[in-house]
């Protein structure tokens, strides 16, 4: 009989197949901006990207230097790293970010995202469980609930949630996109409540040291999540961190989960079994990252002088800018639609992120990331300027 008879199903991930994955997610975001991409490369003066945060600067030399010394390495890497890897995030933790927590509580991730994605699978999530995240959010904390068959849930506040069927949790601070930074109050409450409903409570801080307007506190910092009555002072709390924005190392994809040690321990052993493993070069990078502040310092007086600059002209322009008091955005309106603004931009050669992207709420702002060079920042100035 022919491989092509009618009769025959098709493969899996093939048109007319029963189930596809991919008919469980929404359509890319990012897909639906190339038209206007298009538009802005056509102006004479070139594009001005602001549509994603992605880094442009140079890769530190100290970390070049580190995944340069580590690239004979021909073994198989472990899934937790060497423990001078989880020693240098423990410190870190420790002396950054106020954690009180040790190496046995920390794992490398393969980048955040692929941790926000697959993360609900991971810890067994499925039908009838609940994903909540921020009402105005990264995609992928949808999707991640989307993967698993679990039912993704917006909130505004967690007293909306039903503490019966959440599962877990998502905290995002300082947020993507708004740039809203949730003060020790806020996060408190929600560690409470997470508790008292015994849901897991993940926070996403990897915008956590580029606070302007504001301090960045992280949920596993002792003033936060204090302890429970056993004394386990991060039980039911886990933070995300990138080194993506603040050591321009979006290409090596080092990333790490950290917090209650036996969450920390289950997620090891299913990863394992996935092969979920960072490159050894790019643990020795991250060692040498963790280990050295005074790039980050550099690199935020960059970030810094470049969003004030946008800043003050996109307000000149007539847009208001609302929270944006840290990560590498501005979230601006117009107060009108946002793919109205992001048409009127890409006139001018400037991509932007339409708010939607984020979820309906968003559907009147756009946001503008800083993280272009120099040179194509003050282009931009240039042409809001008129």
């Amino acid at each position: 009989m022919s491989t092509n008879d009618s009769t025959h199903a098709p493969f899996p991930g093939h048109p007319g197949a029963a189930r596809r994955v991919s008919d469980l997610l929404p359509v890319f975001p990012w897909d639906k901006l190339e038209p206007y991409k298009q538009t802005a490369l056509a102006h004479p003066g070139g594009l001005c990207d602001f549509s994603v945060g992605t880094p442009v600067d140079p890769v530190p030399e100290v970390i070049q230097k580190a995944l340069a010394a580590a690239t004979d390495t021909p073994g198989y890497p472990t899934v937790w790293g060497p423990v001078e890897l989880r020693e240098a995030v423990a410190g870190w933790l420790n002396r950054r970010v106020g954690a009180e927590i040790g190496p046995q509580a920390v794992l490398p991730t393969v980048g955040s995202k692929e941790l926000v994605a697959w993360l609900p699978t991971q810890l067994g999530l499925g039908p009838g469980d609940q994903v909540a995240y921020p009402r105005l959010a990264y995609p992928t904390y949808e999707v991640g609930a989307r993967l698993c068959g679990a039912e993704p849930v917006e909130y505004d506040s967690v007293d909306e949630l039903d503490g019966s069927r959440v599962r877990l949790l998502w905290v995002n601070s300082p947020s993507n996109p708004t740039g809203r930074v949730l003060g020790r109050d806020e996060l408190r409450r929600t560690v409470a409540w997470a508790r008292e409903h015994r849901v897991l409570l993940v926070s996403d801080e990897c915008y956590l040291e580029l606070g302007w307007e504001a301090d960045p506190v992280s949920v596993l910092h002792p003033d936060v999540c204090g302890a429970d009555e056993q004394g386990r002072q991060h039980e039911g709390l886990l933070a995300v961190h990138s080194l993506s924005k603040r050591s321009n190392l979006a290409g090596y994809r080092a990333s790490f989960v950290a917090g209650d040690p036996v969450v920390v321990r289950e997620l090891l052993e299913v990863r394992k079994h996935g092969g979920m493993i960072v490159p050894a070069p790019v643990q020795a990078a991250t060692i040498a990252a963790l280990a050295d502040d005074a790039h980050v310092a550099e690199q935020r007086g960059r970030y810094a002088a470049r969003r004030s600059a946008l800043r003050a002209a996109l307000e000149a322009y007539g847009f208001r800018v609302e929270h944006s008091e840290a990560s590498l955005y501005l979230w601006v309106t117009q107060d009108r639609p946002c793919w109205e603004t992001v048409a009127e931009l890409a006139a001018l050669g400037i991509l932007v992120a339409p708010g939607d992207f984020y979820g309906p709420a968003g559907e009147r702002f756009v946001r503008v990331a800083f993280t272009a060079t120099d040179e194509r920042v003050a282009a931009a100035v240039e042409r809001l300027r008129g």
